[in-house]
């Protein structure tokens, strides 16, 4: 049995079906978990709830923690660390491996032009510093209780359905309404992105791969140095339009923030748009020879709304 925790968010149903190339036995736990794969077992409930984590995580070799909470520092600060805590007892309870889906929002400012496994971890941020202790708490539970984990992390990301993919929100989902784009900050600055079906895969081969624990990995994530202004023309001359763009300031954020709380969350993270954001998967690709999509392959995939690879 492998458990997904959190399989209703952007890389639950793509890890669902990623996953049983390696078991037939899936359990998808979520507030509202749907079946991908016909044998699927469900669970529905609250991960804040550490009898139903229990229960969710009994008989499992393997639990993949994927949920997306809120974006909002205050509702991490929260829940965040009630979760992890519920997930490492009941890993440990059970001699469960955990696989950790983690963003970079640890690593320094100063580490955002070139990341990589080793970057050093002093976010600036809220959010940042409640995924910093979150990798902390993992750190621990190896390091005194045997906890078997590894931290599979992705950049900002992009694919087919994803809600919450900043790409797809700010870029492709308003050229397919007949918008313009937005950008944030820095238009001519690089940004890395993630390919969902991408990171999905790879994440089911780390969890069940016994040397990948103990250890960070950056998901796979293609080597391209595009900027945003790249990315709206790569975007628009798939979908045959002008590619038309407004460039979402500090100062329009700022005054924005004023009256959206989405926005407001937004401001603490702009050190990552105003300068170059370039993710090095190098360590994954080379280990287990996976050669990431494309931007353009994962731009039109996305506008299809879904991935021919499955």
């Amino acid at each position: 049995m492998q458990t997904i925790l959190g399989a209703g968010g952007d890389i639950g149903k793509f890890l669902a079906t990623a996953l049983s190339a390696y078991t037939n036995r899936v359990r998808l736990v979520g507030r509202h978990p749907q079946k991908v794969n016909e044998t699927d077992e469900l669970i529905a409930g609250d991960l804040q709830d550490a009898a139903l984590v229990e229960q969710a995580i009994a008989g499992s070799e393997v639990a993949y923690l994927t949920v997306g909470l809120p974006y909002n520092a205050s509702t991490w600060e929260k829940q965040w660390p009630v979760i992890m805590h519920n997930v490492i007892e009941a890993c440990i309870k059970h001699r469960c491996k955990l696989v950790f889906f983690d963003n970079v929002y640890v690593y320094a400012k100063t580490a955002i032009p070139l990341m990589h496994e080793e970057s050093p971890i002093n976010p600036p941020s809220r959010k940042g510093r409640v995924r910093a202790k979150l990798i902390q708490m993992l750190a621990v539970a190896a390091a005194t209780r045997g906890l078997q984990y590894l931290v599979a992390r992705s950049a900002d990301f992009y694919g087919p359905a994803a809600r919450n993919g900043i790409l797809n929100q700010l870029v492709l989902d308003n050229f397919k309404k007949g918008r313009r784009a937005n950008w944030q900050a820095n238009v001519h600055k690089v940004h890395s992105f993630t390919y969902t079906p991408d990171a999905a895969r790879a994440t089911a081969l780390l969890g069940n791969t016994g040397a990948a624990y103990g250890q960070v990995w950056h998901l796979p994530t293609s080597e391209e140095r595009l900027t945003g202004k790249q990315f709206i023309e790569l975007a628009a001359a798939q979908l045959q339009v002008k590619p038309r763009y407004f460039v979402l300031s500090p100062l329009l954020l700022a005054l924005s923030g004023l009256f959206s709380r989405t926005i407001k969350e937004l401001r603490e993270m702009q050190y990552q748009n105003n300068q170059d954001y370039y993710f090095d998967s190098s360590k994954f690709i080379k280990a287990f020879g996976f050669e990431p999509t494309s931007y353009m392959e994962g731009i039109r995939q996305t506008m299809l709304g879904n991935d021919v690879r499955g």
